[in-house]
């Protein structure tokens, strides 16, 4: 693993965050209706994205260390398929 970040590299993912972080503020005070929930996790994924990346240092890793680091987001995605398969397909009485 090489580490070569420097603090001019952390302070701008520092800003980024920020940035990010404002505008999931800013989203929060207009209603987009039913895609306010998905636009403010698409903003939180893209943060710990970033904070995956560079702060756990994935961005340096090699690819065994991805596929453990992305397995368990695949199992995420497919326990919320089979759950909302599940309660989609139920019949009301």
């Amino acid at each position: 693993m090489v580490n070569s970040n420097t603090y001019k590299q952390y302070f701008n993912i520092w800003l980024l965050l920020m940035f990010l972080t404002v505008v999931t503020v800013g989203v929060a005070q207009f209603d987009f209706g039913s895609l306010n929930i998905p636009i403010a996790m698409l903003i939180a994924s893209i943060k710990a994205g970033v904070v995956a990346l560079h702060f756990m240092h994935l961005k340096y890793e090699d690819g065994m260390t991805w596929i453990f680091a992305t397995y368990p987001i695949f199992l995420l995605f497919l326990l919320i398929a089979f759950s909302a398969t599940d309660i989609f397909t139920r019949v009301v009485n």
